[in-house]
């Protein structure tokens, strides 16, 4: 397990977001949730607090969160996010940044994955050369990360990217939400298969009313 991080988490008032939060700050790292609204991002940094008791997590516009972290994760809706992205490329630059946003659709016949030539986590690194982007935790649901401390020993955390070292960052930092490493999934493009997955587990979560993950068998990480 790495050492205490500092992590930046863009759209830390959103489910997603909240959730991860909560499982890093468990973990003993610093947290500081990112918003467009500095205040509401207080607001649910203060709602961790209270759930983990202790004060570690604060909030802060996206930008002043990106500039106080090491590492930051986007978990931000797939709409606008290229133009959040760009915005915030400054505070990006040569930082880990993990990307679990999923370019999703819905209509009448439910969710599902959107066609697109890069992932978002390619744009991400499109835009941003120098950030060292990975791709993880796009599987977790929220209710789950939020709804107990206890790690989902039942799922993993499936990662990607092309900077071998931030990868392996990423992949010990799933210990805080599974109790377990996570699984190198490959090389950074594979994001595009991983992303729109979530579509799938939604709609089971719909039809059979759980909250399903992702587990892998047969791999061995010793």
């Amino acid at each position: 397990m790495n050492a205490s991080l500092s992590i930046a988490v863009v759209g830390g008032t959103g489910p997603q977001g909240r959730g991860l939060a909560y499982r890093f700050a468990l973990a003993g790292h610093d947290v500081v949730l990112g918003s467009r609204d500095a205040g509401r991002a207080s607001e649910k940094a203060d709602e961790i607090n209270d759930k983990i008791g202790s004060p570690g997590v604060v909030g802060a516009d996206n930008a002043a969160a990106v500039d106080k972290a090491s590492v930051v994760l986007l978990a931000v809706p797939w709409e606008g996010h290229a133009n959040l992205v760009t915005g915030l490329a400054g505070g990006l630059e040569g930082k880990i940044v993990i990307s679990c946003v999923n370019p999703l659709g819905f209509d009448a016949g439910g969710p599902y994955g959107l066609v697109l030539e890069e992932s978002a986590a390619q744009e991400t690194q499109r835009l941003v050369p120098t950030a060292r982007v990975v791709g993880a935790f796009h599987h977790v649901a929220a209710l789950s990360l939020w709804k107990t401390p206890d790690p989902l020993h039942h799922e993993d955390v499936l990662v990607c990217g092309d900077d071998s070292e931030a990868k392996s960052v990423v992949q010990d930092l799933a210990v805080s939400v599974t109790g377990k490493r996570g699984i190198d999934a490959g090389a950074l493009r594979l994001a595009r298969q991983l992303e729109p997955l979530t579509a799938v587990l939604i709609s089971m979560n719909k039809r059979y009313r759980t909250r399903s993950g992702v587990a892998i068998t047969g791999v061995d990480q010793g």
